[in-house]
């Protein structure tokens, strides 16, 4: 004989997935006050993961090695050598002046023939004491440096962050690339954003063809040989068109490269160029790159 239809029917009250106390304020107490106590937990574990690793490899200071208190730090004699750029200088070039001329002056060169950007700042002049502190971290992979070099560029162009649409950096080359792994302009460009809080375009430009070294190089020399070597790349055109971009470079020497950066983008309907970069040669100084 067939049995009953339904031997037994389930309580829906009581197998309900939600409980009927889940919208009592009293049972998230617990919670609540576990969730307040995670952020004091997480910074006492990452001061002691920071100690550990301090331990273990110590930080060591960004130009001659010496330890320091923190990663990513000059020690007080190499911070002392470093002529940071600040004051008086050319409105658009960014060469540093002696003395203060008055609001909106123009260097020599500039004063004959303007760049094709609208400002360059640079954090510190390169010269004897700067030039190691440049080359290990572009040659060296030494990138540990990269938060502060970030923060020193916001503080160098503080106006030109303030105004900018968005930051991009000098692109180079795909081979040039392959072989030094990292474009060390896009590393500032990163940490730059980061502590302003701007977008960052790291793909907004195309070294179209290879260039040889400009190093040794005069001003035509470098022009010539970077002549239609940057484009917008065409899937980031619309990025460019009436905005205002922010380039950033490791070094500017004569300012060859970004000029024809610059004209690409401007090309492509770009409202205005700045460019802030770590360092700048001098002119009339003898260090060049």
């Amino acid at each position: 004989m067939a049995g009953p239809a339904l031997a037994f029917q389930p309580d829906r009250r009581q197998t309900s997935p939600v409980s009927e106390t889940t919208n009592n304020p009293r049972h998230f107490r617990a919670p609540a006050a576990l969730a307040s106590a995670l952020p004091a937990a997480a910074a006492a574990l990452s001061f002691a993961g920071r100690l550990l690793l301090d331990t273990l490899l110590p930080p060591q200071c960004l130009s001659c090695r010496a330890l320091v208190d923190r990663p990513g730090q000059l020690c007080a004699k190499c911070w002392s050598g470093i002529d940071f750029i600040a004051g008086a200088c050319c409105a658009a070039c960014g060469l540093p002046f002696d003395y203060d001329v008055g609001a909106g002056a123009l260097c020599g060169a500039c004063a004959r023939r303007r760049p094709r950007y609208d400002r360059a700042r640079a954090v510190f002049r390169y010269d004897e004491h700067s030039r190691g502190l440049v080359l290990r971290f572009k040659y060296a992979d030494q990138l540990e440096g990269a938060p502060s070099y970030g923060a020193w560029l916001a503080r160098a162009g503080a106006e030109l962050v303030r105004e900018a649409d968005l930051i991009a950096p000098v692109p180079l080359h795909r081979w040039r690339l392959l072989r030094r792994r990292f474009n060390q302009s896009a590393v500032l460009a990163h940490a730059l954003g980061r502590q302003a809080g701007k977008p960052v375009t790291a793909d907004l430009l195309l070294r179209t063809r290879a260039t040889p070294s400009q190093g040794g190089l005069n001003f035509r020399q470098r022009r010539r040989n970077v002549r239609n070597a940057f484009a917008v790349r065409p899937t980031r055109a619309a990025l460019v068109r009436g905005r205002r971009v922010l380039l950033v470079d490791d070094v500017l020497t004569t300012g060859a490269t970004v000029e024809a950066c610059a004209r690409a983008l401007l090309a492509a309907g770009a409202s205005g160029i700045d460019v802030v970069v770590l360092a700048r040669v001098v002119r009339g100084a003898a260090d060049t790159i």
